[in-house]
C-alpha cells in the first residue's frame, strides 16, 4: 500500500483562484427506492436528534482498491478516504452515509476557513473538515471524507473531470454497499457492515462536481446528492461559445490538486489533458464530452438539491440551469436554492436556515422519515440581501421569452428596444477593442462609443422580472476571419445591491463564531459568522453571454468566417432570475472582446450589425404584454401601408412564429386581395377584407397556430391601418 509524508506545497496558494470554482416537488417520487430502514436514530419533531456521543466516536482511514491504474506505475490506485462514525456502530448499530469527496483535502481546504484533515502536518489526519460530521454524527450518521483519485493519500493521477475521478467516489460507494476490497492503515481487509448503503454526497465547488459525476453514472447506493456551486460541463467551466476562459486550465488544476509527493510522475498525464483540451480552437471534442454530465443526466437515480450564486462567476450560472433543465426533463426529484452572492457556500450566507434544511434533506433521504421537506415549494431565490422568496419550479411557470430588436437611436438614447419587428433598413456598427473594460463597455449609457453598442428601454413604468435563459441573435458582417462577441444586459438605475464583486463574493467573515454540532479538542464545531456586504450602485451586470465568431454553426468545429459576409451568430446568456426595478431602465450592450473575462481576439474587427435582423430574446415573467406595460408600449409597428403589413408577417415567418408554413401562407394571400383594394383606393371593400384578415387572426390565435407576440402585434397592425381608412 503506498504512502505519503504529508505536506503544504507552498506553489498552490498562487492557483488558490483555479480551486474556488467555488412548490411542492412534482417529479414522479415513487420511482425512487424509499425502502424503510431499521430505526438507528430518535425522533423529535420530525427531526434525528443528537443521541450518540461524538467523543467517542469511531476513526478510520480506509483504502478501497480500483480497477484503475491512472498514474501508469502498475499498481491498481487505492482510493483513500475517513470515516467518522458512532462508536455503536461496531456493536450492529448500521447507520446512512454522508459523503465529501474532494481533491484538497491536503491543502487549500475545504469551507470559508480552508480546513485540512492533516493541519498540524504530522501526518495524521485528526480532524474532519466542515460541520457535517460535527452535526451528524450525533443523529446517527456517518461521515466519510473521499480523497478524489491523486490527490492526498490517494493513489494515482487527477485527470481533471475525467473517468477516473468519478470512479474513484463509485468505488467508495460500492464498498459501502457491500462491493469490492478495501485495506485498514494495518493492511488488514475490512467490510462496511456498519453501512446500510444509502450514501448522500454533498460539497462545494469541485467536491458539489464529483457528486454531479457520480450521479450521472447512476451508481446504485447514493440516494441523494446536494453540489453546491458545481461544474455540471468542463467545457463550460473553461471556455464559452468556444472562447478559452483562460490558457492551461484543466491542466493547471490538475498540478495545483496532485498529492505532493506525485506532482513530477504525474507530468505526464498533465502534458497528455493539455493537448487533449485543445486550447488552440476552444472546440468541444471528445476530452470535453466526457466530462459533460449534462449529457448523462438520464441515469440519474439520485434526488438533488443544488444550490448556486446568480453571480458565481467561477463556476458560472450555466451549470446550475443546464444541469436542473436536464434533471426536469428526467423527473428526477429536486430542489433548489439561487442567491445574489458569487461562489459561495450556504453556510456561509444563510446558514441557520440552511443547516435546518440540509438536516430535514438528509434525514428524508437516508433515513426515510417523512418530514414535509418534500411537499415545500422547490425552489428558494434571494431577491436583494438575505431577503427570499420561494417558488414552485424554476424559470418561473410565467415566464415567456420576449424578442427584442436592437433598433436605431432617438432623441434621447444611441440605441433602442422595440418588441414590435422594425420596418426600414438601419445599421450600426462598432470595432474590437481587445483592451475595452466592462467598466468602459458598461459606463456612460447615453452615449455612442465606437467600441461597443448600447440599447436602452424607456424608463419602466413597472418592474419586469427575467426568470431563464436570455438568447441572442445577432445579423452583423465582419472585416476580419475571426472575432469574439460580447453581450451584456444590464440593470440601469441606482439602488442597493448584493456586492458579489468584493473580495468575499457578497459576504464578509467576522470575527464572531457560531457552533453546529458536538466538538472535541482536535475537531470543534464552530465556525466565524458572516454577513453580506452590499453598495449603492448605479448599475448592475444581470447577465453575460459570449461568443467565438468562427463557432457560429456550432462548437465543435471553428472556420473562418469570410470578411463581408453577413452572418446570423445566435448564442445563449448566462441565466438568471431578475427583477428590474421601477423608474430604471433595461440595457443590452453588444461589444467584441472582454479580457475580464475570456481570452480576447486582437484583430481588431469591425462589425455592422443589421438591427432589424438583430434581436434578443429575453423571459419575461407575464411576457410580452407586461414588458409592454412596463415600457409603456403600445405594441404595433404603425405600418403605413399592407406592403408593411407583409413584412411584418414575414419576419414572424422565419422566427417560426407560425405553426406550419401554411399559416403565413394564408396570411400572406389574403392580405394580397387586400392591397388590390388598397392601390384601387376602393375603401368599403378595403374595409371588409381587413376585417376579414382580423378575423383570420383570431381564427389562427383559437387554434394555437400562431405565436402570442405575432399574434399581439398583427392585431395592433390591423386595427392601426383600419383605423387610418376610417378617418
Amino acid at each position: 500500500m503506498k504512502t505519503k509524508n504529508k505536506k503544504i506545497a507552498s506553489m498552490i496558494t498562487s492557483l488558490l483562484l483555479l480551486t474556488m470554482f467555488s412548490t411542492p416537488i412534482t417529479a414522479d417520487t415513487e420511482t425512487h427506492d424509499r425502502t424503510p430502514q431499521p430505526k438507528n436514530y430518535h425522533l423529535e419533531e420530525e427531526a434525528t436528534q443528537p443521541v450518540y456521543d461524538y467523543d467517542n466516536a469511531i476513526k478510520e482511514t480506509i483504502y478501497v482498491e480500483s480497477n484503475m491504474d491512472s498514474d501508469r506505475d502498475g499498481n491498481l490506485d487505492r482510493i483513500a478516504a475517513d470515516i467518522i462514525r458512532p462508536q455503536e456502530t461496531d456493536q450492529e448499530l448500521q447507520v446512512p452515509i454522508i459523503m465529501d469527496a474532494s481533491p484538497y483535502y491536503e491543502s487549500i481546504g475545504r469551507g470559508n476557513e480552508s480546513e485540512t484533515k492533516d493541519p498540524d502536518g504530522d501526518g495524521v489526519n485528526e480532524k474532519f473538515p466542515l460541520f457535517y460530521d460535527n452535526y451528524f454524527v450525533p443523529r446517527g450518521y456517518a461521515v466519510v471524507q473521499v480523497d478524489m483519485v491523486g490527490t492526498n493519500n490517494s493513489d494515482g493521477c487527477p485527470p481533471t473531470g475525467g473517468y477516473e475521478e468519478t470512479e474513484s467516489v463509485n468505488v467508495v460507494i460500492d464498498w459501502l454497499n457491500g462491493e469490492g476490497t478495501a485495506w485498514d492503515e494495518n493492511g488488514q481487509e475490512i467490510q462496511a457492515n456498519w453501512s446500510t448503503g444509502k450514501v448522500g454526497m454533498i460539497g462545494k465547488s469541485y467536491d458539489g462536481t464529483l457528486a454531479n459525476a457520480a450521479a450521472a453514472t447512476g451508481i446504485d447506493g447514493l440516494e441523494t446528492i446536494v453540489p453546491i456551486g458545481a461544474i455540471s460541463s468542463w467545457y463550460d467551466y473553461y471556455r464559452y461559445g468556444g472562447i478559452p476562459f483562460y490558457r492551461n486550465g484543466p491542466s493547471g488544476l490538475s498540478h495545483a490538486v496532485t498529492a505532493s509527493e506525485r506532482i513530477e510522475p504525474c507530468a505526464v498525464v498533465r502534458e497528455e489533458i493539455r493537448n487533449d483540451a485543445d486550447d488552440q480552437t476552444g472546440n468541444y471534442n471528445s476530452f470535453w464530452d466526457e466530462r459533460n454530465f449534462v449529457k448523462d443526466a438520464e441515469n440519474v437515480e439520485a434526488s438533488v438539491f443544488a444550490i448556486h450564486g446568480l453571480n458565481d462567476y467561477n463556476v458560472k450560472a450555466n451549470h446550475f440551469s443546464n444541469w436542473w433543465d436536464a434533471l426536469t426533463n428526467h423527473d428526477v426529484p429536486r430542489k433548489l436554492w439561487l442567491t445574489q452572492t458569487g461562489h459561495v457556500d450556504p453556510f456561509d450566507f444563510r446558514r441557520a436556515e440552511w443547516v435546518d434544511t440540509l438536516h430535514q434533506w438528509f434525514d428524508y433521504w437516508l433515513l426515510d422519515i417523512d418530514n414535509g421537506i418534500m411537499n415545500e415549494p422547490m425552489v428558494d431565490i434571494e431577491r436583494t440581501a438575505d431577503e427570499w422568496e420561494t417558488t414552485g419550479n424554476w424559470p418561473n411557470e410565467g415566464a415567456e421569452p420576449v424578442t427584442i430588436r436592437l433598433a436605431p437611436e432617438n432623441e434621447e438614447v444611441p440605441g433602442s428596444l422595440m418588441t414590435s419587428p422594425i420596418l426600414g433598413e438601419f445599421t450600426q456598427s462598432f470595432i474590437d477593442n481587445p483592451e475595452q473594460t466592462e467598466q468602459q463597455m458598461v459606463e456612460d449609457e447615453f452615449t455612442a462609443k465606437e467600441n461597443r453598442l448600447m440599447y436602452l428601454s424607456p424608463k419602466l413604468k413597472d418592474e419586469v422580472q427575467l426568470s431563464g435563459v436570455p438568447k441572442l441573435n445577432i445579423n452583423a458582417s465582419i472585416d476580419q476571419d475571426d472575432s469574439n462577441l460580447t453581450a451584456l444586459i444590464v440593470d440601469y438605475g441606482t439602488t442597493d445591491r448584493v456586492n458579489h464583486r468584493d473580495r468575499g463574493e457578497g459576504i464578509r467573515t467576522l470575527d464572531s463564531e457560531s457552533c453546529w454540532g458536538a466538538s472535541t479538542d482536535v475537531d470543534d464545531a464552530c465556525y466565524k459568522e458572516t454577513e453580506k456586504t452590499t453598495h449603492v450602485a448605479p448599475y448592475e451586470i444581470v447577465s453575460h453571454g459570449w461568443l467565438d465568431v468562427q463557432n457560429w454553426d456550432g462548437l465543435e468545429h471553428a472556420a473562418p468566417v469570410e470578411p463581408g459576409r453577413t452572418y446570423t451568430f445566435q448564442w445563449d446568456m448566462l441565466p438568471e432570475d431578475y427583477i428590474f426595478q421601477e423608474g430604471h431602465r433595461i440595457g443590452v450592450i453588444i461589444a467584441g472582446s472582454d479580457d475580464q473575462m475570456l481570452m480576447p481576439d486582437n484583430n481588431q474587427a469591425s462589425f455592422d450589425v443589421t438591427l432589424g435582423d438583430s434581436s434578443i430574446s429575453l423571459p419575461v415573467v407575464g411576457g410580452k404584454q407586461t414588458l409592454d406595460k412596463a415600457f409603456d408600449y403600445k405594441g404595433g409597428t404603425s405600418p403605413e401601408n399592407v406592403a408593411d403589413m407583409k413584412k411584418i408577417i414575414s419576419i414572424y415567418q422565419e422566427e417560426d412564429a407560425f405553426a406550419n408554413p401554411g399559416v403565413a401562407r394564408s396570411l400572406l394571400t389574403h392580405l394580397t386581395a387586400v392591397e388590390r383594394f388598397e392601390e384601387q383606393q376602393a375603401t368599403d371593400k378595403f374595409m371588409k377584407h381587413m376585417k376579414g384578415f382580423q378575423r383570420l387572426i383570431e381564427k389562427k390565435w383559437e387554434n394555437k397556430q400562431i405565436a402570442r407576440q405575432a399574434y399581439q402585434v398583427l392585431t395592433i397592425d390591423a386595427a392601426s391601418l383600419l383605423n387610418k381608412w376610417e378617418n
